[in-house]
């Protein structure tokens, strides 16, 4: 499911831009996985999203702006995820690149990104964070039906003696998965995965190509 808070705060954020004409820099939850922000960036409707499993080059984000405004657009929105990495930082070994961030000196990624933008577009530029809000809101209904989903099987679980489970859902079905299957482990996104696929198709950048 899109992330509800973070694609608000892009529909949101599209109002002030578009009568602005302004580029808009969103920074969205996602240290080391993008899965938030390309499903935010995904569901609302980002030029550009810039995630840690693709690293990015600034000629591409910026050719996608110019792209957007030849097409008539008169803003564009780069939706950033925390651990946005470029690829000469990827290309760097850890302790090296560990130390370019600790020697930054403006907040995240996103501003850095944003001044680069503004210089070399000539364009005015805004940097937005919604931050922790993306972790409150009120569930929907489908958020509160797999919550009493998962409560269910889990006491469901507990009551035949199974425990040592991860309660999950697979192509609509409740399960249970091992812990030693997923516990200190993380689930990257796929680039070659299908929505990223679909995004491209859709003219959506990644900063890659």
């Amino acid at each position: 499911m899109p992330p509800r808070v973070a694609t608000r705060c892009i529909d949101d954020i599209k109002t002030t831009a578009s009568s602005h004409g302004r580029v808009f820099v969103i920074e969205i939850m996602g240290h080391k996985v993008g899965w938030i922000p390309l499903y935010a960036g995904v569901a609302g409707g980002a030029d550009v999203v810039l995630i840690p499993e693709i690293p990015y080059e600034m000629d591409n984000v910026i050719k996608a702006i110019d792209r957007r405004d030849e097409n008539g657009g008169r803003f564009a929105i780069i939706v950033v995820a925390e651990g946005a990495i470029s690829k000469e930082e990827a290309a760097m070994p850890k302790k090296d690149y560990k130390k370019l961030v600790a020697a930054r000196v403006k907040p995240s990624v996103a501003y850095d990104i944003a001044e680069e933008i503004a210089v070399r577009t000539n364009r005015e530029v805004r940097v937005a964070v919604p931050g922790h809000t993306q972790r409150g809101g009120q569930p929907d209904a489908q958020d509160r039906i797999f919550a009493t989903q998962c409560g269910v099987e889990a006491g469901k679980a507990c009551l035949n003696g199974t425990f040592g489970i991860m309660i999950a859902q697979r192509n609509g079905k409740m399960c249970h998965v091992p812990l030693e299957e997923v516990a200190g482990k993380l689930k990257y996104v796929d680039p070659e995965g299908e929505l990223v696929k679909e995004a491209r198709l859709l003219g959506m950048s990644f900063g890659d190509e």
